[in-house]
């Protein structure tokens, strides 16, 4: 399903290198749910962006579903940010001002599939325990609301994968608690799910913990 090997990223600035991530290898089967677990700037999120195809290694190789995936164009790429993978972050990455429906909406906005997709947001409202609060702004929704709506909106088309980055970080036990059991419950349909975390209580709702420390991988589990 995923495949990287000898995976580095380094940023140069003022003539200084900083290796960010060194030698990274790794294969997610489809289907996992995988927890990479590590300290702030140990390569966590610079991990789950290449990962996302947000960004691309200095070195190194990466295959999705046995295509090469930094051989493919930008226009490929955005295809499969919009399809393969779905993303949720720890900001949520809502439109405040938007309702609840038309946030979920809008990666099929970008597929061209609004009409199509109209069923499956009504399918995801009801999972998400939404459904009253569809033509609500998001603005007015609590911390765990406006994750759900997010957690609704990865799903909406249906991806393969999905790539959490600190999920819970916003939200108290109880909240964060509640969306690693929405997304195991999203695991338990067949759906590979990675989740980058530095809280060793929400690695545990996953099936495998990396972790990684400046750069490189010092544990799997």
């Amino acid at each position: 399903m995923i495949r990287l090997e000898a995976i580095e990223k380094t940023y140069e600035l003022c003539g200084v290198e900083t290796h960010v991530l060194r030698g990274i290898s790794l294969h997610i089967e489809k289907g996992e749910m995988v927890a990479i677990m590590g300290p702030s700037g140990s390569g966590k999120s610079t991990l789950l962006n290449i990962l996302g195809l947000i960004d691309r290694p200095t070195n190194g190789r990466y295959w999705i579903n046995g295509i090469d995936a930094l051989s493919i164009t930008r226009h490929e790429a955005a295809h499969m940010r919009n399809g393969v993978l779905g993303f949720v972050l720890q900001d949520f990455a809502l439109v405040e001002d938007w309702t609840v429906c038309r946030n979920i909406e809008l990666p099929l906005r970008y597929a061209g599939k609004q009409k199509a997709g109209q069923k499956r947001i009504e399918e995801l409202l009801y999972m998400l325990g939404l459904e009253n609060l569809r033509d609500y702004p998001v603005r007015f929704l609590s911390g765990g609301q406006k994750q759900r709506t997010a957690i609704a909106r990865a799903l909406v088309n249906d991806p393969e994968v999905i790539l959490a980055d600190e999920p819970t970080g916003a939200l108290d036990k109880k909240n964060g608690e509640a969306v690693m059991q929405l997304l195991k419950e999203v695991n338990s349909q067949g759906k590979t799910v990675v989740v980058v975390t530095h809280d060793s209580d929400i690695a545990s709702f996953c099936d495998r913990k990396l972790v990684l420390v400046d750069g490189k991988f010092v544990q799997r589990g």
